[in-house]
């Protein structure tokens, strides 16, 4: 059967995201990556804007309806990262006591796991420039969380895609560093064909009896991302950085997916007997002949940097936002970026 027919792509539409959600097809998206208003922050000037509710449950309650539409336009394999930031309480009448960090975050995570999400990571963002604070009597907030959910048990993520350079014990002041990754075709777990039987993803028992100290494409980049916010000049200033955006775009949306039965295009992760093994389960009754690239959605798309980050890496993507000043400030963004880097490719032929 055909997926998710007749999907707006590469676009950004405009409007109130309870509303546009509505339009889309069910299973229309292979992965969710987003930011939406964080409580009592910013006045983003629109009536029943999200961010303005009466108290941070209030707010908690409406993030959970509307991932419960983000529910119905994910595929079932599919993953949903949510970037929340937290605040605190002025008066009880907001949800805890005059000074009390209000927690709001935490109250969306448990909102959506009660109504089955899966939650995976909590992923700290650990900010190397926050906003400098005048506060006196605590300590200054310094990051914000990711969440990391699912739909299932199983589901699609490539972590070969987002490893980090493993760092060896030096013996002088050494740094790793990107280059330091190993051709795919030198790892036996890849088909490298070193020691044909050897599956590298079982465990660090089997690395070590190997002789060597971690996975040959690098480390499990973990739960604790320590990464600068973004500095753009225009008029959204809430912009996440890209490379907040890179980790789960790599690890969640497919290269391709079959355009008939909906797979997931896997690499290669084994070589056992001259023959490559795909690490998950490909349906035979579907050959496999067309294909489609992995599509991601960002229901509060802002300045546009998922929208950047997907053309970047060959993905599509799609977008909505309320203010029509900020679309069209990301589709000018957008704009840039693509003159830039064609002009770029045409310099390096």
């Amino acid at each position: 059967m055909n997926h998710a027919k007749n999907v707006p792509l590469n676009v950004v539409l405009v409007g109130d995201v309870r509303q546009r959600l509505k339009e889309l097809p069910d299973a229309a998206v292979d992965t969710i990556i987003t930011s939406p208003p964080y409580w009592a922050i910013r006045n983003y000037g629109h009536d029943g804007q999200i961010g303005a509710e009466a108290n941070v449950d209030a707010w908690a309650e409406e993030i959970a309806s509307i991932c419960g539409e983000l529910w119905r336009v994910l595929t079932p394999g599919g993953s949903l990262w949510l970037n929340l930031g937290d605040s605190y309480a002025r008066a009880p009448r907001e949800g805890a006591s005059k000074k009390s960090l209000l927690l709001g975050p935490q109250r969306v995570a448990l909102r959506l796991t009660r109504a089955g999400w899966l939650l995976r990571n909590q992923v700290v963002w650990a900010k190397k420039n926050p906003m400098p604070s005048s506060v006196a009597d605590r300590l200054t907030t310094t990051h914000e969380f990711v969440y990391f959910f699912t739909k299932q048990p199983n589901y699609f993520f490539d972590l070969d895609a987002i490893r980090e350079p493993s760092r060896t014990k030096p013996t002088g002041k050494q740094r790793a560093t990107r280059s330091s990754y190993p051709p795919r075709a030198a790892v036996p777990s890849l088909g490298g064909g070193i020691s044909p039987r050897i599956d590298l993803n079982q465990g660090l028992a089997t690395l070590k009896a190997a002789g060597k100290d971690s996975h040959p494409l690098g480390k499990n980049p973990g739960d604790v991302w320590s990464m600068a916010t973004a500095s753009y000049r225009g008029a959204h200033f809430a912009t996440f950085p890209a490379e907040l955006v890179r980790r789960p775009l790599l690890s969640t949306c497919p290269e391709r997916v079959c355009a008939v039965c909906g797979t997931p295009w896997r690499r290669a992760t084994q070589h056992i007997d001259d023959r490559r093994l795909a690490t998950g389960p490909l349906r035979t009754a579907c050959v496999h002949t067309s294909w489609r690239p992995g599509r991601v959605l960002d229901p509060f798309s802002g300045a546009g940097t998922v929208a950047i980050a997907a053309e970047t890496y060959h993905r599509d993507w799609l977008g909505i936002e309320l203010n029509p000043t900020y679309a069209e400030l990301a589709e000018k963004r957008l704009d840039n970026w693509r003159t830039e880097n064609s002009t770029t490719a045409s310099k390096q032929k």
